[in-house]
């Protein structure tokens, strides 16, 4: 499995879901479509979804997930991209490289509109879940690693600091200001 397979895999399990904007729905169709798969590509799909969560590990998108959750932790960071990466990859492209986006996307004017925070724990999880399901035991220990770029020091700032937020990401700041 490469990097177009996952992305293939991702796009498989929004086809076959009722909402595709149901990224907890999209998770559980992803671990069922790699569990038919052999377990050096489920092993593979984990190392892949590290690697696209390192390379999302940007302090502007962290900046876009504070603001649409009204605050972000280590943590939420990590469950805001399992959600990024949920919605597909030209979503997961277009965002990371320009986080503002994410305010002309419909889930995310939808979810502004009813509170609602994006975020997806469960993408985490789906290479777990499929080796358990199609070996009957855990992911071997040291099955991936990860390699957390650092951030951008220009946007080292308290994300509460609403003035500098909008000047940075003003779709966004327009839609949850």
């Amino acid at each position: 499995m490469d990097t177009k397979d996952f992305w293939k895999l991702i796009d498989d399990a929004r086809t076959l879901v009722v909402d595709p904007s149901d990224a907890e729905d999209v998770a559980g169709r992803v671990a069922a479509l790699l569990a038919e798969r052999p377990a050096d590509d489920i092993l593979a799909a984990q190392q892949l979804l590290w690697d696209l969560m390192a390379a999302s590990y940007r302090a502007p998108l962290w900046a876009a997930a504070y603001t649409i959750n009204g605050g972000c932790s280590d943590d939420g960071f990590d469950y805001f991209r399992g959600w990024l990466i949920a919605q597909g990859r030209e979503v997961f492209e277009r965002v990371v490289a320009d986080p503002d986006a994410l305010a002309g996307l419909p889930v995310v004017r939808a979810a502004a509109a009813e509170g609602v925070d994006l975020e997806c724990e469960r993408v985490l999880g789906v290479a777990w879940d499929a080796y358990r399901t199609a070996t009957g035991e855990t992911l071997p220990p040291g099955s991936f690693t990860i390699d957390y770029p650092g951030l951008d020091p220009e946007w080292d700032f308290d994300f509460d600091d609403a003035e500098r937020v909008a000047l940075r990401l003003p779709e966004l700041d327009a839609l949850y200001g």
